[in-house]
């Protein structure tokens, strides 16, 4: 829907022409219209309410101390002393949140934690003024592209006002933008196919209306059933470390809509977090923890905790590594959110290099090239130069791009050192070897060689993410999906050594259930993951790496034997050769299951085994979950709830948010706190629809 600033045509012009010549005046034009620009008879998907907020409020004093301390630019007259609208206050909110990105570019450290929590806290509770900004610049660029005569100068600051909008996809922070590392690369979408493209990569992902299309692609999730242990005692899957599916879930709800069924992969959501596991010991790569307690959604029923923590490595034991960066600067990525965005997330990851580090940099475009050939770590300004200088136009010869890159990888390629394409995209392949077998084929081949594939979706309106899903899991590596500098900094720098750095490859689970104590199960989530049973003993069989520092979690809802459930189970005749539960009770004891756990180390071929029971009187009815099993519920919870899943119970946002709280504990990096938020904006979009 757009808002249409009712003014006469000359008023318009000479909108128009401040906003190009001079943003700062530009910019205190759009806050009043903004106010103003919504016809009588419609009302926008966000109202937006007027009232003011003054100088005594929290939020107002938070803003200023940041404003303060970050300089930040402030285009508001009299802010700090005068009450502001909540558009005013945004407009303000936005400045802080590009300064905040642009100095994280330059230092990750510079900004501090406390007060990147209150930018996401901010960004949160005011997304709908910034969201409706953000509108009213697109409305103006639509109806007036920026004249081809303008000079560099002119072109420049009005790229710079339109960029310094907060994006779409922006929790916890917007994309910094205006600077001139960017400035060669976003001039480029001044031609009309280019902005038509743009425009594009902004729409929701849900159903289309009018002339906008999208074609961004989610492969279908069926919910785990439940099955009966008489039937089909053993549970067969492969773990699974990726967390793209969190954040972009995360991107739909802050932009005010909640995502498709089949982009909520409930094991990745569970996986965003770490868990407080202990360290393993000895020379094993992870340890096992498991716990049990009642189904939150469902009191007839248990649910079972499997937890896996990898160990974690100190900076000076790491293995070398040959990194070959794999970047789509193809014509779709001619969004901020998409090549400006990967370019500053790459810069992040190059300022962490070592010296004995390599980095390589190959990009896709029509045809594949090699922009920066083996560089030391040790050489950071002729890497950020590299990056620096990519550009976006022309199709996409993906296939081409990774074989490329592979070669690269090959050529450099250290023998006791972590070998590793990333390759940064929208998944928008459309030239060359484009299909999801041919890719995978090639994908499979250079894994069995040691050469780990690491995959950054970036960008919204034709992202596909299933096909990056599928080419991660066959490279023994990662997927996460970037949709802020803040989440680039949390893949890349944080969690750095989890991304690049496999421990144990190929990690299988599976669990034999115990008849006489379990009636039926259902593992949920790992839809995708599941396996034959014989698979597990197949070293040949892939599945899915541990790096360092990595936990793991998969969650079981069982139904115990003698429990008349209220959940519709599958009917089959009873076997007539199996032994009986009674048989088995004799051989099990009180056991309740078995867990076993096969992985190789990276440079194995052949795995070891784990085994470990879970007792059925783990669950007393005096103990009190850990801080561990009620996070990990509330997170599933939140899953089944977002899918509406037939799973779920008595499940609803008002047990996820009792859940999160309880198991909150200690937060340091302020990820679980940003969960309970986004729950509460979930909870805000049911109650609007």
């Amino acid at each position: 829907m757009s808002y249409p600033i009712p003014s006469k045509m000359w008023q318009r012009v000479s909108i128009v022409t401040l906003l190009l010549l001079i943003p700062s005046v530009g910019i205190a034009i759009l806050r009043q219209s903004a106010t103003v620009a919504v016809p009588a008879n419609q009302t926008p998907p966000n109202s937006i309410p007027t009232t003011s907020i003054l100088p005594n409020h929290p939020d107002y004093q938070a803003l200023q101390a940041l404003v303060q301390k970050y300089s930040c630019v402030v285009s508001v007259q009299n802010f700090g002393t005068l009450p502001v609208t909540r558009t005013e206050f945004a407009t303000v909110l936005n400045a802080c949140l590009n300064r905040s990105n642009e100095l994280i570019a330059t230092d990750p450290k510079i900004v501090t934690q406390a007060d990147m929590t209150t930018l996401q806290r901010l960004q949160s509770e005011f997304a709908p003024e910034l969201a409706t900004l953000k509108n009213q610049i697109d409305e103006l660029e639509a109806r007036n592209p920026i004249a081809p005569t303008q000079t560099p100068r002119e072109r420049t600051q009005a790229e710079s006002t339109r960029k310094t909008q907060p994006l779409p996809t922006a929790p916890p922070l917007s994309i910094p933008s205006g600077s001139s590392v960017q400035d060669q690369v976003v001039n480029r979408a001044n031609s009309p196919k280019l902005q038509a493209r743009s425009s594009v990569g902004r729409v929701a992902p849900e159903p289309q209306t009018g002339s906008r299309f999208n074609t961004e692609n989610y492969n279908r999730i069926e919910d785990n059933p439940f099955h009966r242990v008489g039937n089909d005692p053993l549970s067969t899957f492969s773990i699974d470390v990726d967390t793209a599916s969190y954040s972009n879930v995360r991107r739909f709800i802050t932009q005010g809509e909640l995502p498709p069924k089949d982009a909520v992969r409930i094991e990745e959501l569970i996986n965003y977090f770490t868990y407080n596991y202990p360290q393993p010991k000895g020379d094993r790569p992870f340890s096992v923890t498991t716990e049990v307690a009642a189904a939150p959604w469902n009191s007839q029923h248990k649910l079972v905790q499997v937890g896996l923590q990898g160990k974690r490595l100190e900076s000076e034991t790491l293995p070398p590594s040959n990194l070959v960066f794999l970047i789509d600067v193809s014509g779709s990525m001619d969004d901020p959110n998409k090549l400006p965005l990967v370019q500053q997330s790459l810069k992040l990851l190059v300022n962490k290099l070592r010296p004995e580090d390599r980095v390589s940099l190959v990009v896709y475009a029509g045809n594949a090239g090699l922009v920066l050939p083996t560089t030391p770590g040790s050489q950071k300004s002729k890497i950020l130069a590299a990056i620096d200088r990519l550009e976006a136009g022309g199709s996409t010869a993906g296939g081409q791009g990774i074989e490329l890159a592979y070669k690269i990888a090959k050529q450099s390629f250290l023998k006791s050192g972590n070998n590793r394409v990333i390759l940064a995209t929208d998944g928008d392949f459309n030239v060359g070897v484009s299909s999801d077998a041919d890719l995978t084929r090639l994908i499979e081949q250079k894994r069995d060689q040691g050469i780990f594939l690491t995959v950054l979706g970036f960008g919204t309106g034709n992202y596909k993410d299933g096909k990056m899903e599928q080419l991660a899991d066959k490279g023994n590596g990662n997927y996460a999906y970037i949709d802020t500098l803040l989440e680039a900094k949390k893949v890349l720098v944080n969690d750095l050594r989890g991304t690049l750095f496999t421990i144990a490859k190929d990690v299988k689970i599976q669990v034999e259930f115990n008849p006489a104590k379990v009636q039926a199960y259902r593992l949920i989530g790992y839809e995708n993951r599941l396996l034959q049973n014989q698979d597990f003993n197949d070293d040949k069989k892939d599945a899915g790496d541990i790096g360092a520092g990595h936990s793991v979690t998969a969650l079981y809802e069982i139904i115990p034997t003698g429990t008349k459930s209220d959940v519709k189970l599958p009917e089959v005749d009873p076997l007539r050769y199996q032994r009986s539960g009674e048989t088995a009770l004799d051989a099990a004891g009180n056991e309740l299951m078995q867990v076993k756990l096969r992985y190789k180390l990276p440079q194995d071929s052949t795995s070891q085994l784990i085994t470990q029971t879970i007792q059925d009187d783990d669950l007393r009815t005096d103990q009190i979950p850990s801080t561990n099993l009620r996070f990990a519920a509330a997170v599933a919870t939140f899953g089944m709830v977002l899918r509406d899943s037939e799973y779920k119970g008595n499940a609803n946002y008002d047990l996820v948010m009792k859940l999160a709280t309880q198991g909150k504990g200690e937060d340091q990096e302020g990820y679980r706190g940003e969960f309970i938020r986004l729950v509460e904006q979930s909870r805000g979009l049911i109650t609007r629809k």
